[in-house]
Order: C-alpha cells, then structure tokens, then sequence
C-alpha cells in the first residue's frame, strides 16, 4: 500500500511541477522578452507602449506560444509512463503474461515498474501453474480410465472363468474408487489453493485429533502388523479443526501405506511458547534427498511402482493447509526412517 500511495503520489507531483514549471517558464520568457524591447528601444515595442491593448496582445500571444511549447514536450515527458502501463495492461488483458515494463530510474517511476512486473509474473505463474494442472490431472485420469475401459472388453467375453471375472469387477471397483478420490481431491485442492484468509478457527484438542485420525485407519495399519506409538500428552491448539483432519490423515495415511510389514508408525507431538510441531514417522523405504521438495507438488509420485496406492494429491493439500495455517511442512529421510514434521503457529 505503501508503494501504491507513493507511485501516485510521485505522479501527481510531477504533473504539477510540470504545470508551474511551464507558467513560470513562459512567465521569465516574456519578462525577457519585455526587457530586450525595453533595453534596444525596439519601434514595435514604442509602438505597442501608445497602445496599451498592444502589449497586452504581445504578452498574451508570447505566452500561449511559449507555454503551448513547453507543455507539449513536458507532457511527453510526464505522460509517456502512463502510455507505456496502457499499452502493458492492454498486453496482459490479451493473455500476453510475459509483458514487462522499465518506466526509469526515479522511485516513483521504478515503484510503477516493480509493481506492473510483480503482477505480470504472478499472472504468468498462475496461468503454467493452470495449464500444468489441466495436464497432469488429465493424464492421471486417463491411466485408470484406459484400464477400466479395458477390463470392460474382457468381461464381455462369455468364456472368462468365474473367478477372473471377480478379480477384473474388483480392480475395475479400485479403480472407480481412485477416480472418485482423484476428483475429490482436485476440487479441494483447487479451493485451498484459492483460498487466502484462514476461517472457522477454533481451539480443540490436537491430542484427540490425532487418536482419532489413528482409529479411522486402523483397518489399514492392522492388516500390515504395523504398531502406533503416541508420544505425546494432551496438547490443545487453535486453528480449523476440519483442515488438519486432512493433514493428518493424509500423513498419516502415507505413513502407513509406506512403512515396512510388522513395523511400527509413530506420532510426536512438541509445544513450544509460539509452535507445536508434529512428527509423523515410519520405517521403510527411504525418499531420496533429490526429491524430497517435488512430493508436494501436484501428481507427483515417488515410488512409480506403487503409483495405484495414491494420486500424488495429498502432500500438495497438506502443503497448502499448513501454509494457510501460517506453518511449514518438511520431510527428513534417513536410515530406514522417514519423518514429516508439521509445525504451526499457536
């Protein structure tokens, strides 16, 4: 806001400088003038003082031409910026996102440019960011779609065995239910990312939270003989209560889905005068440093292998929350141990 009032704040003066500069320009010139007749003692100039209208007609023609002048090439000058930010804006409203504007080296002018070409590349960000999405999430929906449409084929022969039958029905039923998983998450995904201001903050037991987020998988982590260990006592927090629902599951979730059978998932949980910090560990499968920022992007998957046990959406949407959520999100991988660590203002 600052920059703004300044940048046109630094205009106004310009115009009005501009302005009495050319008054009083074309004010001197005519004194000048006047003094030069006077000195050489010019017979116009007699002539113009036995009749008063004369010179007032002089000064007046002296000073409009004068000040027609000055106005002109000044008004170049002050209003050449401003053609430059119309002839940008009208780039931008034409999806040309790559425009970019240099006004000078004055603050005012250079605050117009910085803040012109802050906007230009958030909007060309925003448009790859668009256009990545569209691609990703429609190459993620055709891989289920092409097997679906497949395992249909095969079911229409009348000679399949009874027990393959079954076998496609159920991957053509994980398949539907990824789809559905797919889309839901993409919708909510595309609403926290637009979503700027945190809302429905309450204060609630995280403790709680976290147990419950445990027995809501516990179908899951039982069939794997994998063992929770809460470290933790009862912690209280303030924030949205069903956001971090879906951050912890989501890590929760991965945790389990990626730990080594008959191992053990672990959740820590520290308060400290102005964070609480999560841990959610497991043992497994290593995240190579390479690529321990690219999981929170949309799609993306580390283990190809397992490429059906997830959509590559839940770390992006536990980025976004926890981002919204003024905290931060990180992940070490070493030693057969992975941690994610979630931190959040209190």
């Amino acid at each position: 806001m600052k920059k703004r009032t300044s940048a046109t704040k630094g205009l106004k003066l310009a115009f009005v400088l501009g302005t009495a500069a050319i008054l009083l320009v074309a004010l001197a010139i005519s004194y000048v003038l006047d003094y030069l007749f006077l000195t050489f003692n010019s017979l116009p100039y007699q002539i113009a003082l036995e009749k008063e209208w004369y010179i007032v007609l002089i000064f007046t023609a002296t000073s409009i031409f004068i000040g027609l002048g000055l106005a002109f090439i000044l008004g170049r000058i002050i209003f050449k910026p401003m053609t430059i930010i119309t002839d940008g804006l009208s780039k931008l409203s034409e999806g040309d996102y790559s425009e970019r504007i240099y006004l000078g080296g004055y603050d005012s002018m250079k605050s117009l440019s910085d803040n012109f070409n802050k906007l230009a590349n958030e909007l060309q960000k925003t448009e790859i960011l668009r256009n990545d999405f569209v691609n990703e999430f429609s190459h993620e929906m055709k891989t289920p779609i092409v097997s679906i449409s497949g395992l249909i084929s095969l079911l229409k022969d009348d000679t399949l065995p009874e027990d393959k039958r079954k076998q496609y029905i159920e991957i053509i039923e994980k398949e539907v239910t990824r789809l559905t998983d797919m889309t839901s998450n993409a919708l909510y995904l595309s609403k926290i990312e637009a979503q700027g201001i945190l809302t429905n903050k309450t204060t609630y037991n995280l403790s709680e939270q976290i147990r419950e987020c445990i027995l809501l998988l516990e179908r899951k982590w039982t069939k794997k003989g994998l063992t929770p260990v809460l470290e933790f006592g009862e912690h209280e927090i303030t924030a949205n209560e069903d956001m971090l629902k879906q951050v912890f599951v989501n890590l929760i979730d991965n945790a389990i889905k990626f730990s080594n059978e008959n191992s053990e998932f672990s959740v820590f949980i520290e308060k400290a005068e102005q964070y609480t910090v999560i841990d959610v560990s497991n043992y497994g499968i290593e995240i190579p440093e390479s690529e321990q920022n690219a999981i929170f992007g949309k799609f993306y998957q580390c283990d190809k292998s397992r490429s059906t046990d997830g959509n590559g959406i839940g770390l992006s949407i536990v980025k976004h929350i926890v981002a919204l959520h003024g905290g931060t999100v990180s992940v070490t991988s070493e030693n057969g141990k992975t941690t994610f660590t979630v931190t959040i203002k209190n």
